[in-house]
């Protein structure tokens, strides 16, 4: 059966992103130092994180609104107004970072291109995300740039039904076990799997067992050859 769709997601997989997210968290820690040890403000910021989702979302926004209530909660009536300032600084600091490109992306596209449509599936704020699309210069090789809240097999479902593909002949690829990998599964489409060495805490899920439609990957640069041996 051939592919007629590659939905691919954008951070992670076709650039680097948790590593600012990394860094900008350790400045964070860093501010809170005289206020709680590192592991205690990471868990409270992770929990904080969760509790926030529903009401803003993913992306760099709704995370730097969670360091400050964090900080807040930590710190109380003793927090200076400048360690406020200084998070909304690395906030927008996160907002403004250069988009570095995984190493052969544009020519791995190319080749994807040729084997069916090119579909971006990426979450988080939507003016952030067209900011680094933009900033990407990939935005031309795509077909289709879907911006969603989030990543579920009924997100999944619609995209198919809106481009008008079954989902037998669709590959979804990305950094995510949680937002990539088992909601396209579920939606019954194929799913490659391209692991990070750093991973956001709400993004880990556990392994997934041997399914006929799932492959790891090392690289997207192998996802070509793995849509060769689909069809």
């Amino acid at each position: 059966m051939s592919v007629d769709l590659i939905c691919l997601d954008a951070d992670d997989t076709l650039w680097h992103n948790m590593r600012h997210f990394d860094a900008t968290e350790a400045a964070l820690l860093a501010l809170l130092r005289p206020f709680a040890a590192a592991d205690v403000a990471r868990d409270k910021l992770n929990a904080c994180e969760a509790r926030n989702l529903k009401l803003y979302g993913y992306g760099a926004k709704g995370f730097t609104l969670s360091m400050i209530e964090t900080a807040l909660e930590l710190g109380g009536n003793d927090l200076p107004a400048k360690v406020v300032t200084e998070i909304l600084e690395a906030g927008r600091a996160l907002l403004a970072h250069p988009v570095e490109l995984f190493d052969g992306i544009e020519e791995t596209l190319d080749q994807l291109a040729r084997r069916g449509r090119l579909v971006l599936v990426t979450k988080g704020d939507l003016l952030h995300q067209e900011a680094k699309l933009a900033a990407s210069g990939l935005g031309d090789r795509f077909s289709g740039i879907e911006i969603v809240s989030d990543k579920t097999a009924e997100t999944f479902r619609r995209l198919f039904a809106r481009y008008d593909v079954r989902p037998q002949r669709v590959v979804m690829a990305g950094d995510s076990m949680r937002s990539d990998i088992l909601p396209a599964l579920e939606a019954g489409a194929w799913a490659a799997f391209i692991p990070q060495a750093l991973v956001w805490h709400h993004e880990r899920a556990d392994a997934l067992d041997v399914h006929q439609r799932f492959r790891q990957l090392a690289s997207l640069a192998e996802l070509p050859g793995w849509i060769d041996a689909i069809d």
